[in-house]
């Protein structure tokens, strides 16, 4: 068996935890290697599962790395927040048990296939957990955007921003920006504008299993930004088309089902009542 170890660099304990975490896997002749942040993403993953050392952040970058290749996410919380990341840092080694012996919960998250589009070729393309956020390049300026899904045009958006979520990512910027909260394992996408210009704008749920494309219009006078799962961003120009769709694979997190999803919800966010 091969587990990797996703570290988030910039925290001290995330460090010290993979070397213990290491150690006890060895001795159990487990193999497992370390990645982190600043390292450079493997072409091709082979391993069994993840481990994600850090916050939400590095949940979020551990599974952009691994999804694809249909490996599992222990998702151990060293951050504030702590949404996604649910796995107390002692608790470990029980949950990594559960999962080899088979009765750990995986909750499996749809996450979007995000594609820029320019002059009919491909220039961007990346796999988003939480979201995919379209944003003026300049503090205080407003954009212009269309929006299709099929053959039907959802709307014209003239605001700060615009935030295309999962449900996974509807706790997140989304949720700040007044969207709904989703059900985690549902195959929805949120279309949220941030701060639009008409009020009769309101967040629109759509289903994942349909493509939206959303237009920089041509008359767009400021810088535009694509930003991912709160991470990287790429650069948009006038007439770009971002084209978003579910992934063929899914998210896959381990001891992350729907109750401890609730439960967060509860003590994170105060939804369980007073």
């Amino acid at each position: 068996m091969k587990v990797l170890l996703i570290v988030n660099p910039q925290t001290a304990a995330s460090q010290t935890l993979a070397i213990k975490i290491q150690e006890q896997l060895a001795k159990k002749q487990i193999d497992a290697a370390l990645l982190s942040y600043t390292d450079r993403i493997p072409a091709h993953i082979e391993y069994d599962a993840a481990f994600s050392l850090g916050g939400d952040g590095t949940v979020l970058f551990a599974v952009r790395t691994v999804a694809a290749f249909g490996v599992p996410v222990l998702p151990l919380n060293l951050g504030s927040l702590g949404f996604i990341a649910t796995i107390p840092p002692d608790d470990w080694e029980d949950e990594f048990e559960r999962w080899r012996s088979g009765t750990s919960i995986i909750s499996e998250r749809i996450m979007l296939d995000v594609r820029v589009e320019r002059e009919g070729q491909c220039v961007f393309s990346l796999a988003a957990l939480n979201d995919a956020v379209i944003s003026a390049s300049g503090i205080s300026k407003t954009i212009r955007l269309s929006a299709e899904s099929g053959e039907f045009n959802l709307a014209r958006y003239r605001s700060d921003g615009l935030i295309a979520a999962t449900p996974t990512g509807s706790t997140a910027y989304c949720a700040s920006a007044g969207g709904p909260v989703l059900d985690p394992e549902m195959e929805a996408v949120i279309l949220n504008p941030v701060c639009p210009f008409s009020q009769l704008h309101r967040p629109l749920v759509t289903p994942a299993r349909e493509t939206i494309t959303i237009t920089v219009e041509r008359d767009q006078r400021s810088g535009v930004l694509l930003t991912i799962d709160g991470q990287v961003t790429e650069a948009l120009e006038k007439g770009d088309a971002i084209q978003i769709r579910k992934t063929p694979y899914k998210a896959k997190l381990i001891a992350s089902g729907r109750a401890a999803f609730y439960r967060q919800l509860h003590s994170k966010l105060g939804m369980g009542g007073v």
